[in-house]
């Protein structure tokens, strides 16, 4: 009579021979003109930033009416404008500086005790190709204290928000002399803290203008490098992404499983494989939230819009040094400090954003995918849009229990290919590929009847 152990190990290889063996997905490409530029990106730049930063003592929203041209937050948006125009030098003309100003009307009950002028700084590198996508890499500028109606007092903002709006000058600044086929946007945002009311003023403007925005990296406390419990832990920064979309309709959602293939989701992904292939000392923890519990952040602005987007956050945040006043308390320093910053892993995360904003303006644009549903079958067929620039097509796929695309088929330049695999077992997406091995993020399908 056979063992417990032998029938279980038949059973084991039953069930191998029926899973289809996993093959590798090729690293995306690293270009050698994205890796110089980033390259560049200076721990020491992001530093000085910062500081200039933290010197306007308070960026708070309700500082806007300071007469102290070196003090408040729009003493903070005079320096921002002039560093991106400083910025634009280097662009022939194809960078541009603008205000996003508008008159928020007081609204107690949405943290707006009275009416308030928000004023965000946009960035935008034109690209080459009007047709193409735009991309953005954003930040928001203000930041507060333990009051958030408090534009008197302190509120340094030395990691929320100084390390991203540093993030993003810099990679304007490695990024700005190249040319993309994608227009890029390098934004700083106002009024975050008060509900998102700059980024959601501005990703609003998009869509009413339809613009095509397939991506906005969002950047938010990605400063300090040792958590709460005094762990450094400067190898890793985390990727939140929404897995589904305002108007999702959970019932076609369960009927194709489609809970982690949102359109941020498959960003996040692209992001995470970028970023991790371009070997910066730093990997992307993919995490299938929008956001953490309790705390949101700009990116979710640009879903609201329909947009896809992410936020990238550092791994263990210290909540003494976040939205409190500067303190000591029992032995305890509180307050958003430039000593808590690592601007070495800060670097890390610029390089990191630039490579995959880069990647992103270069490649040809997300395919829109469908999957044959008309009849039963146990092989997949695809079908896809032709996207500008792309000389092959790669599908991807993965098992729906796995986080990230294990196999990956260069189907050549086609636009409709059926594979051995079922679309039952398995998630797919397609991703376009150019004559230089710029990739895409990869386009989910939708059913097709």
């Amino acid at each position: 009579m056979p063992s417990y152990r032998s029938l279980a190990l038949a059973v084991l290889g039953a069930f191998t021979l029926a899973v289809p063996a996993r093959a590798d997905v090729p690293a995306p490409a690293v270009d050698p003109t994205v890796a110089a530029a980033i390259a560049r990106i200076s721990a020491d730049e992001l530093r000085t930033t910062d500081e200039r930063l933290v010197a306007f003592g308070t960026r708070s929203t309700f500082s806007e009416k300071s007469t102290d041209p070196k003090r408040g937050v729009f003493a903070a948006r005079a320096y921002l404008v002039d560093r991106f125009r400083q910025i634009a030098r280097s662009s022939g003309g194809r960078l541009t500086v603008a205000l996003d100003t508008y008159t928020q009307p007081a609204d107690p009950a949405k943290r707006v005790p009275r009416e308030v002028v928000i004023s965000s700084v946009v960035a935008t590198l034109k690209g080459d190709d009007p047709a193409a996508p735009m991309y953005v890499m954003s930040s928001h500028y203000d930041s507060r204290n333990s009051d958030n109606d408090d534009g008197e007092h302190d509120a340094p903002g030395a990691d929320d928000n100084g390390s991203a709006v540093s993030a993003v000058l810099e990679a304007a600044r490695v990024l700005t002399p190249l040319h993309f086929h994608g227009t890029i946007v390098f934004a700083c945002f106002d009024a975050e803290e008060q509900g998102l009311f700059g980024s959601g003023h501005f990703a609003q403007t998009l869509k009413a203008a339809n613009v095509d925005v397939e991506g906005d990296l969002n950047n938010d406390i990605v400063g300090a490098s040792v958590g709460d419990d005094g762990v450094k832990r400067d190898g890793y920064v985390r990727i939140f992404s929404e897995a589904l979309p305002p108007g999702t309709v959970p019932a076609r959602v369960n009927t194709i499983g489609s809970q982690n293939d949102s359109p941020s989701n498959e960003l996040a992904r692209f992001a995470k494989e970028t970023g991790d292939a371009y070997a910066v000392g730093l990997t992307g923890m993919l995490v299938w939230r929008a956001d953490r519990f309790l705390r949101g952040g700009d990116h979710e602005s640009f879903n609201a819009a329909g947009f896809p987007a992410l936020r990238f956050v550092e791994p263990r945040e210290t909540f003494n040094h976040q939205h409190q006043n500067v303190r000591v308390e029992n032995g305890t320093q509180y307050g958003d400090l430039l000593q808590y910053m690592d601007f070495d892993y800060l670097a890390k995360v610029a390089r990191y954003n630039a490579a995959a904003l880069a990647t992103l303006a270069l490649a040809p644009p997300t395919p829109k995918v469908g999957v044959d549903t008309r009849a039963l079958a146990n092989d997949t067929t695809l079908q896809w849009n032709a996207s500008p620039r792309a000389v092959r097509y790669e599908v991807v796929r993965r098992l729906t229990t796995e986080p990230t695309w294990t196999a990956a088929q260069d189907v050549g330049n086609v636009t409709h290919v059926t594979v051995p695999y079922s679309k039952d077992d398995w998630q797919f997406g397609v991703r376009a590929v150019d004559a230089d091995g710029h990739r895409s993020p990869a386009g989910f399908p939708t059913p097709v009847r």
